[in-house]
């Protein structure tokens, strides 16, 4: 048994005593302070790597691009549209698919798919460990496939990028699990900020999306990593808006009711689309073929729909503009959409390697713009802007298929810096998350980390322990055992049957009421020790305490961190006297307070059929 001095006061363990000194606990303090300043500085490093990782990226695509389709290696900007391949289009992408194929059986298996998802699931169930090869092979197998013709957007593959690149930073300097999660997300976010110049909108998706949860010391890096790649953005490629529109005008009420309803179609189609989506997926997987080949079967489909519709072709930044500046007419617009949608998601449940954003998008934005043209033919006296209704399907869409209703209303006014959208965007994907909420649970992101068994969270409620402190719920006036006590007398007192033996923990004084530790019943009626020992002799370990200004939270975590079921409730400026104790089943009474104040019927878990 460790000696304990008697006369020297008994810290708050090493564990609490950081966050919460005497006078009341502030956010951050000490050590953790200076944790999260070197979390902090590598975020802003990450943040300095993003935008020269976006342009890689992008240089990449056009690099592909001029090969696959031109036959000449460059750098310089490039769409497809500008072919001259005729019908032997329908190879190229075929011809990156089987790449891709061979990429993903000998390179890495996880470069398959939007990357968002993967990135979900590291974080979910491993830790926040990517492997390190990602951050090599997700660029390269996405620049390929996109610059082959791929329809997707470059932001998954960006994102996915980045969060390898803060995973692999957080591995190498083998920090908490915590930390690097926090690295992946500052990662993502700086991926997504380079490529659309849209911080806080990278912050929103790296909160709903990657950590889970709102929380200052997770959100300050990330937001600081967005801002840094935002920052070297604006140095190489200037402070612009990423899709240039024509101003806005304030909405009239009756425009915003349709804005509103065209949330509603948004959100029934976001489902459609993800289910659409993972049928394909399951039709792939039921082919008597090696998944190797499916990107190039996927790839197939994409040539066709690129020979009937060069437009589908590549990232289709281009289109969003156009469709958004209201260029295209009905017809165009539905065509486009239809095409669009059968080429992307034929694609991507092939398994092939790109991303969503620009896609859902396209795909959303086309049938806003087809409702906005009608009613404002229909009704000229509403005001509809077809312009915004464009705006306001693409972001009711992304916020119906990924349930990030923040991100897609804050990233369309930021790639577009139209203010005067925000209530039209706020009626659509509210209405758009509603009905994709009700009438799926699981969303484009979460489906397939959900097939495998990984439960990903839905909302992210703050913490009720967190909102609860020890001084609220603890057991004043502690029942105490004198460390000289004889054990004969303690057991017969125990087995008496008196209100203040029935405590199953028990505080230890010396003369002068200083805490020597805590002793279990079952501690005092072991068989293996004899009736005239002291009850001090029985103490095996320090006593562990909390403060009445500590947590639940911070008190839960306690103990399950050291394997108790109690502590011991001290003054900060007392720490060697106990004033109470404080249980599991003070906790959970606590908890239950919550649980009855949100159910309808606190007894019924499930009623019988």
């Amino acid at each position: 048994m460790p000696h304990i001095n008697p006369s020297s006061p008994i810290p708050v363990s090493p564990a609490l005593a950081d966050d919460v000194p005497p006078g009341g606990p502030p956010s951050v303090t000490g050590a953790s302070r200076g944790r999260l300043l070197w979390i902090c500085a590598l975020a802003i490093g990450l943040g300095l790597l993003a935008g020269p990782v976006a342009k890689l990226l992008l240089m990449l695509i056009d690099f592909f691009t001029h090969l696959f389709f031109f036959g000449r290696l460059s750098f310089s900007p490039i769409t497809p549209l500008d072919h001259t391949l005729g019908a032997w289009v329908i190879v190229v992408p075929v011809a990156g698919g089987l790449v891709i194929g061979l990429m993903a059986r000998w390179g890495a298996k996880a470069i398959r798919g939007h990357g968002i998802p993967e990135a979900m699931e590291q974080v979910l169930t491993n830790e926040s460990r990517i492997p390190a090869r990602i951050t090599f092979w997700k660029p390269l197998s996405s620049a390929i496939s996109i610059g082959s013709g791929g329809p997707f957007g470059a932001e998954g593959p960006i994102i996915a990028t980045g969060g390898a690149l803060g995973s692999l930073v957080g591995q190498l300097l083998h920090i908490s699990a915590l930390e690097r999660k926090i690295l992946l997300a500052a990662g993502a976010a700086a991926g997504m900020a380079a490529v659309f110049s849209a911080p806080v909108s990278a912050v929103l998706l790296a909160v709903e999306l990657l950590l889970f949860e709102f929380r200052g010391r997770s959100m300050v890096p990330v937001a600081l990593a967005a801002a840094t790649a935002t920052g070297v953005r604006y140095v190489v490629l200037g402070t612009g808006e990423v899709f240039p529109m024509a101003a806005i005008e304030p909405a009239l009420p009756a425009a915003v009711a349709l804005y509103a309803v065209l949330g509603v179609l948004m959100g029934v189609l976001s489902v459609g689309v993800t289910r659409a989506l993972y049928w394909i997926e399951d039709g792939f997987e039921r082919l008597p073929v090696h998944w190797m080949w499916w990107p190039a079967l996927g790839g197939l489909a994409v040539g066709l729909a690129g020979y009937v519709e060069p437009r589908v072709l590549g990232v289709g930044y281009e289109l969003i503009q156009s469709i958004l500046n209201v260029k295209l007419a009905i017809g165009t617009l539905v065509f486009l959409c239809l095409m669009k949608f059968l080429a992307w998601s034929i694609a991507l449940g092939s398994g092939t390697s790109g991303g969503t954003l620009a896609p859902l998008f396209i795909i959303g934005g086309a049938l806003g713009g087809c409702l906005g043209l009608l009613v404002s033919q229909a009704l000229p006296s509403w005001s509809i802007d077809p312009g915004l209704a464009a705006l306001v399907g693409m972001a009711a869409m992304f916020a119906g298929a990924s349930r990030a209703f923040l991100t897609s209303v804050v990233f369309a006014i930021e790639v577009t810096h139209q203010p005067n959208a925000l209530l039209p965007l706020l009626a659509g994907c509210a209405t758009a998350y509603l009905l994709s909420t009700l009438c799926m649970r699981t969303t484009i992101m979460t489906e397939k980390i959900t097939r495998r068994g990984v439960m990903v969270p839905a909302e992210y409620d703050s913490d009720p322990l967190a909102q609860i402190t020890v001084e609220q719920v603890y057991s004043r006036s502690p029942v105490s055992l004198s460390r000289d006590e004889r054990l004969e007398g303690v057991r017969a007192w125990l087995l008496d049957g008196s209100a203040q033996s029935h405590h199953q923990g028990f505080p230890v004084v010396d003369e002068e009421g200083h805490l020597q530790g805590v002793l279990t019943r079952r501690d005092l009626m072991a068989l293996d020790t004899s009736d005239d020992a002291p009850v001090g002799g029985l103490i095996r370990r320090s006593p562990l305490v909390v403060t009445p200004e500590h947590t639940l939270r911070e008190a839960a975590d306690h103990m399950v961190r050291h394997n108790v079921g109690r502590l011991v409730v001290v003054l900060p400026d007392q720490p060697g006297h106990p004033i109470g104790m404080l249980t599991r089943s003070d906790i959970l009474k606590a908890h239950r307070r919550r649980l009855e104040e949100g159910d309808r019927n606190p007894s019924v878990l499930m009623r019988a059929r």
